[in-house]
């Protein structure tokens, strides 16, 4: 019976171990001679088993399996274990070591790849104590010893079910392989220094721009190799931060220092402006990756991995299609990127586990040292290319060729002897016929010659065999495969053969017909209006001369000069803009050439004004009939824009006369009579009478007065009160111009400043009026201190297109001691309008002096809102006829413009208020300021101190 017992329990002991939980493990055997052996296959893991593990342990000596249980030494464990067995066959006790690397690059991933960490948290033997770590910065290390004889199974507490590696080691020999690959990444670690600091000084003593990005790429390649050979670790120890964040941030960087080298290298926004932006894109997406590592290395490290194929991938594509343009560059990167994409493979083969030994992952990490080292070859190849050293290589006609091939010029060689021609590059393609359409005998240009110039060609030719010297110097028309002709300039010389004969003809043939057409133009705008084709006013005289100089001996010849002027043209322009303006001014052109005859002329004397010399005509009745058939086809309603335009005209007529005998005089007669018209309301046509000489005299008396009174500074300025609306204080003065004529008396601004326009010394007035204002308040500072106002001064257009503008307002303001921000400068839309683009310029420089700028007359105009955005204003003044408006639609206006300030953050100053109603619901809608006779006249300079005294009493006395 007790037999009967024994047998039963070994029975079920058995099946106890065949069908238990854990099952009997094969030891791996271990004799003297085994130095390293890989335990990776044969360690089962065990996943998300709990705190506590039981297993079944390897069979031992005795042939029985026992079972144990293994807890847990550290807290928030994973309940990942790995176990193995160990059997020691020799004779003797064997000291081995249990070694699992923190980080292998092998089988680590493309995406969320595994950068590494602690492996092994400790190791438990089926005898006696668990095991003792050994120190080491980039590895799990144990150490064990096995008994002769002994079977021991070990359970490992490993902190993920990832265990990439893991060997047996006899310790003499892991110190030797440590100690080799030591001093192999010491070595990797020198090269890969002195390769940065050696490209960083580059760039200090060649400052191109490719020096610093290859620099930048040997940095991220040094770091890479730091981190990757465990060397942060070994010289900041393990407080620093967790490895896989380092490894991370090292494969970013990497990246990051590839995409920039390869763009800035290759020049890429030479090629495409979207280039430019794309690679912004990229780098900045990988800067942001270096807050992604820290928070999820796996991903950083992922996306950066990607982002090296794909810029190695990127970058040969690149490389080829700029080769075949023949960019040097690209052609010397070739070598260096065939490494790249080589190493690129290799990477790929060690990261998916298909290339496995212990030496892929230094060697990987010298391959990017190496790729650093054939860069850097390249890159200093370039940058130091065309130095001193290459002085003296070339002979003269190796230098003519380079000169001919850099100026961009085609070679026109001609083989006399063979009658071929040939260019260089070939010029029908050029022209967009078929390639090698004008190689050939020379006759093969002249039917695509211009019929003016075939006979010149062939002439020219011919002479040049006749007599055996001179040059070829020759401009012609060839046409095109469009129809149109290009002009050519042939430049050649012959070269003599041994018999004395002409062999070839050789020189440079371009196409000039940019320049003819240049010529062309300058020559048709030196003459006639470049708007409407019409005689210019030069044209015109010179027509009217040679008509007076024949009716002197013609009785029948009597021309009549008409000079016509559009009423109101100027305030179209302004609403419709210039577009409209120009338009118009074709319509009229060609209502008014219905009227002439042949031998009449009409010509374009100005802006809106336009002359007729009138031949066909010469009965005084009939002439009238004329000029108001004339005003009569200019007053007929025009359609522009669904806008109906009518308009009018001011002609004025001069006639022939015996002592008529110069065209400028007969003009500027005609032009008196149509300046009376005009002044006389417009809309009618006024014969030339001599009284109208003499108010020319009156005006030319007056401009010599207003001259002589900006001289002697006998001008003076009132200011109009700008008051704060929220709260009725002064808030600024607009300064106005004042001239008290000795003998006119109170000479009107619209009169005199008018006249200093039509005269050209308008600059001069205003900078009076500039350097007038200044320096009134700067007195006024002085006498009140540090009062809160500002000073508003009118800009006209003649100041405007003056360059110098900014400079004078910087010396006004120095030699007046006056701060910038407290002048204001005014002006309206009509002034800019008169050259956009110089007034542009002209505004940004006076806006970075510090002085304020202001759109004077808003709402009165047509395009007002396009110069708020185009030029720097930040006051907006709205014109008084917006304010009045008795519409209702006025609030709605009102309340849009000021929206729009606000929203714009511009200041708004309204004009022409009239009550003290418009004033609060002004100020209610958010305006600041307003000016008008409501808030005070214009007053003189020690008024204006007064009233500051008066409204500021804190103020200095003396």
């Amino acid at each position: 019976m007790l037999l009967g017992a024994r047998h039963v329990l070994l029975i079920l002991l058995a099946l106890f171990c065949l069908f238990g939980v854990g099952h009997a493990l094969e030891p791996v055997k271990i004799s003297r001679d085994d130095k390293a052996l890989d335990l990776t296959a044969i360690a089962d893991i065990y996943a998300n088993q709990g705190p506590a593990m039981q297993v079944s342990t390897a069979a031992g000596a005795d042939g029985i399996v026992r079972r144990i249980e293994v807890r847990a030494q550290s807290e928030g464990h994973s309940g990942d274990w790995a176990v193995f067995a160990l059997a020691n066959v020799s004779d003797e006790q064997l000291e081995r070591l249990i070694v699992a690397p923190h980080y292998r690059l092998v089988k680590s991933g493309l995406f969320w790849p595994d950068l590494g960490s602690e492996r092994i948290l400790s190791i438990t033997p089926s005898e006696g104590f668990a095991l003792d770590r050994v120190e080491s910065n980039d590895a799990d290390v144990f150490s064990i010893t096995l008994n002769p004889g002994t079977v021991i199974t070990f359970v490992a507490e490993i902190t993920s079910p990832n265990l990439p590696q893991l060997y047996l080691w006899e310790p003499e020999a892991y110190k030797d392989t440590v100690n080799a690959f030591t001093l192999y990444r010491g070595i990797v670690l020198g090269i890969a220094g002195l390769l940065a600091v050696f490209l960083t000084n580059l760039f200090v003593i060649k400052g191109t721009s490719m020096l610093p990005a290859t620099a930048a790429l040997a940095w991220a390649v040094l770091g890479y190799v730091c981190v990757d050979f465990g060397f942060l670790e070994q010289l900041f120890g393990d407080n620093t931060l967790d490895e896989r964040i380092w490894r991370a941030g090292a494969e970013v960087a990497l990246a990051a220092g590839l995409v920039i080298f390869l763009f800035t290298y290759l020049n890429l926004s030479r090629w495409h402006a979207n280039l430019a932006y794309a690679t912004l894109a990229w780098v900045l997406g990988l800067v942001t990756l270096f807050g992604v590592a820290i928070y999820d290395p796996s991903i950083a490290s992922g996306i950066a991995r990607l982002s090296f194929a794909l810029t190695a991938v990127a970058g040969i594509f690149l490389i080829v299609f700029l080769g075949f343009n023949r960019y040097d560059r690209a052609i010397l990167l070739i070598p260096s990127w065939l490494v790249i994409l080589a190493w690129l493979f290799a990477a790929w083969l060690t990261v998916t586990g298909q290339l496995d030994n212990d030496i892929v992952q230094p060697a990987l990490a010298f391959g990017l040292v190496l790729i650093v080292l054939l860069i850097g070859f390249t890159v200093m190849q370039h940058a130091f290319a065309g130095g001193a050293y290459q002085q003296g290589l070339f002979s003269d006609l190796e230098r003519q060729s380079l000169a001919l091939t850099g100026a961009g010029d085609t070679i026109w060689d001609w083989d006399v002897s063979r009658d071929r021609v040939t260019t260089i590059p070939d010029i029908s393609l050029k022209l967009g016929t078929v390639p090698g359409a004008l190689h050939g005998p020379a006759r093969n240009w002249l039917p695509r010659l211009h019929p003016d110039d075939r006979d010149r060609f062939r002439a020219t030719l011919d002479i040049l065999l006749a007599q055996k010297k001179g040059r070829l110097c020759h401009d012609f028309r060839l046409r095109a495969e469009d129809g149109q002709y290009h002009w050519l300039a042939i430049r050649a010389r012959p070269v003599l053969g041994g018999n004395g004969e002409i062999t070839r003809c050789v020189g440079i043939v371009e196409d000039v017909t940019e320049q003819k057409n240049m010529i062309n133009r300058l020559m048709n705008d030196a003459l006639s209006d470049n708007l409407t084709g019409l005689p210019n006013r030069q044209l015109f005289l010179d027509r009217l001369q040679s008509l007076l100089s024949l009716a002197s001996t013609d009785d029948d010849l009597r021309p009549t000069v008409l000079a016509i002027d559009i009423d109101r043209y100027k305030q179209v322009n302004d609403s419709l803009g210039i577009a409209a303006g120009d338009n118009i001014l074709i319509a009229l052109t060609r209502r008014l050439r219905r009227l002439l005859k042949p031998q009449d002329t009409l010509g374009r004397l100005a802006g809106d004004e336009f002359g007729i010399i009138l031949v066909s005509e010469t009965a005084p009745h009939r002439v009238a009939d004329f000029a108001d058939a004339v005003a009569k086809a200019i007053s007929v309603p025009l359609n522009f824009a669904n806008h109906e335009i009518i308009l009018t005209a001011s002609v004025g007529v001069a006639t022939w006369s015996e002592q008529a005998t110069n065209g400028e005089g007969l003009l500027n007669d005609a032009e008196l009579a149509m300046y009376r018209a005009k002044k006389s309301g417009g809309n009618r046509v006024e014969p030339f009478q001599p009284a109208f000489r003499m108010a020319v005299s009156d005006r030319l008396q007056l401009e010599s007065d207003l001259r002589r009174a900006i001289e002697r500074r006998e001008l003076s300025m009132v200011y109009q009160p700008i008051v704060r609306l929220d709260d009725a204080e002064i808030a600024g003065f607009e300064a106005l111009m004042r001239w008290d004529h000795p003998k006119r008396g109170n000479v009107p601004p619209s009169e005199f400043i008018q006249l200093a326009e039509n005269s050209n010394f308008i600059s001069e007035l205003g900078l009076f009026a500039l350097e007038r204002a200044t320096s009134d308040l700067s007195n006024w500072l002085i006498q009140t201190g540090d009062i809160p106002f500002f000073v508003s001064i009118n800009v006209s257009s003649a100041q405007l297109v003056n360059s110098n503008l900014a400079d004078d307002v910087r010396r006004v303001l120095n030699q007046a001691g006056c701060p910038a921000s407290r002048i204001k400068l005014e002006l309206t839309e009509t002034v800019v309008m008169d050259n956009p683009e110089q007034s542009r310029l002209v505004l940004d420089k006076l806006h970075d002096i510090g002085v304020s700028l202001a759109l004077d007359d808003f709402g009165a105009g047509y395009s007002s809102l396009g110069y708020l955005t185009r030029y720097p204003f930040d006051t907006i003044k709205i014109d008084k006829m917006l304010v009045n408006d008795q519409s209702d639609k006025r609030d709605v206006l009102l309340r849009s413009v000021i929206s729009m300030a606000a929203e714009m953050g511009m200041t708004l100053v309204a004009e022409g208020i009239e009550t003290e109603d418009d004033a609060e619901m002004l100020g209610q809608m958010g305006c600041h300021y307003g000016q008008s006779y409501h808030f005070g006249p214009p007053i003189g300079t020690d008024a204006v101190l007064k009233i500051l005294k008066e409204r500021f009493p804190l103020t200095r006395t003396g």
